[in-house]
Parts: C-alpha cells; sequence; structure tokens
C-alpha cells in the first residue's frame, strides 16, 4: 500500500517537482490555489488558499506520513522601504499560515512520519534587503526545532534553507542572462539552484532514507552559507 503525503502548494516551482518525483511511489495530495501545473497526474488535488483558508481534513486520508509547505515569498527591498504590512503579509504566508495547517494536520500524521519546512540561507548569512524575508523564516526555522523535539521520536522536522532558485517567485532576479551569470558567480558552485537542487533534496528528507535525520536546517545553496572564495 502507497504511503500517503500532502503538499501544500504543489502546483508550480519547486512544489511541482518535489510532486512529480513523489507521485510514482507515493499517494500525493496537493493543495494549492491551481491545478494548473499537475494535468495528467494522478495527485488529489484539493483547492485551497494558504493566506485565506482553513484546510479541511475530510478531503484528506486517515493517515499522513509525509507534509510538505512549499509557499513562500521574495521581497527584497532596503529596510526603510519596507513597510509593516510587508512584514506582515511575509510572516503570515511563511510562518502563520504554515502553523495553521500543521495544527490541523498533525493528529493523522503516523509514527514515523516526516514533515519539510523551508527556510532561506539569509536566516544564517545576513543580507541586505532580506529583513523581511529572513525575519518569516527565522520564525520557521526556531519553530521547526522545537517541534522536531516535541514529537520526536514519532515526527521528524527538516528544513531546507536555499539559496536564489530558477523558479517563476524568482523571475525578476534572473530575467536575463546578464542577472543569470551574476547571480550564478556569487555562489561557490557558480550556478544558481534548479528546481530538482531542492526537490532532490525534500524527497530524501520525506522518505525512509533519512530515518535517522530531525531537527535540521540543511543548505542546499551552492555553498552560499559556508564557503567564502572571495
Amino acid at each position: 500500500m502507497k504511503k500517503n503525503i500532502l503538499l501544500i502548494g504543489g502546483s508550480y516551482g519547486i512544489g511541482l517537482e518535489i510532486t512529480k518525483q513523489l507521485v510514482e511511489e507515493y499517494e500525493v495530495y496537493v493543495a494549492s490555489r491551481t491545478s494548473e501545473g499537475l494535468d495528467g497526474t494522478s495527485i488529489t488535488h484539493i483547492p485551497f488558499d494558504a493566506n485565506t483558508d482553513t484546510l479541511d481534513v475530510s478531503d484528506l486520508p486517515d493517515e499522513l506520513h509525509g507534509f510538505a509547505y512549499c509557499p513562500g515569498s521574495i521581497n527584497l527591498k532596503p529596510f526603510k522601504m519596507m513597510s509593516i504590512d510587508t512584514f506582515e503579509a511575509d510572516m503570515q504566508l511563511n510562518f502563520f499560515s504554515m502553523v495553521k495547517v500543521i495544527k490541523e494536520i498533525i493528529p493523522i500524521m503516523t509514527k514515523g512520519s516526516a514533515m519539510v519546512l523551508f527556510s532561506t540561507v539569509a536566516v544564517g548569512s545576513g543580507m541586505p534587503f532580506h529583513t523581511s524575508v529572513a525575519a518569516a523564516k527565522g520564525a520557521v526555522e526556531g519553530f521547526s526545532k522545537s517541534l522536531a523535539a516535541e514529537y520526536a521520536p514519532n515526527i521528524r522536522v527538516n528544513v531546507i534553507a536555499p539559496s536564489l532558485v530558477n523558479t517563476p517567485l524568482a523571475k525578476r532576479l534572473l530575467s536575463n542572462d546578464k542577472k543569470i551569470e551574476m547571480m550564478s558567480q556569487r555562489h561557490p558552485l557558480k550556478r544558481v539552484g534548479e528546481v530538482e537542487d531542492i526537490a532532490n533534496t525534500a524527497v530524501f528528507l520525506l522518505g525512509e532514507k533519512s530515518s535517522w535525520i530531525t531537527g535540521q536546517i540543511i543548505g542546499v545553496d551552492g555553498g552560499m552559507s559556508t564557503l567564502n572564495l572571495s
């Protein structure tokens, strides 16, 4: 019998790639605003807006073996240009909406199940113009470690902290070849991330091969967080 995985926001970008990698081995449930990228797959789609909706667990199976929360934001501006509304919106989408979903689904997470959450390299490596998103994702990191401790050994909780990834969310930063090259050169591995880089790690953390990993913040960032080649 296939195990059940729930993804919040699995219809485009990194979430879609995770979905594609999981669908052969697992029963995959995707709760998102659109099913646009899921045509032709065997996933179960649940219409859901993370900012406004409460997840109806009656749409889910009785047991979940894995969970990933994929929605995120990139608001990169000088602090003096950031309104309080921006901070509140980033915190709402990245943190409070995530907590709200976890409150709903954690009673049906099985023993030995896994959660994967998402942060950013900017939490551990101070970067200008990242005050809002780094604050929201910093909350995710602190929450995840406490949750992992509270639910050990029954539920594993890990966080992936990427650097810049070539997704629709980052299109403004990677809109032409010159920008892509400039961003690539900032990374020790001399390229920006691709959705497969992040999805590969997420699928690993959701599976049994990572059964001795919990409470970790895993940098999938081309070496950005730990290496300085300048």
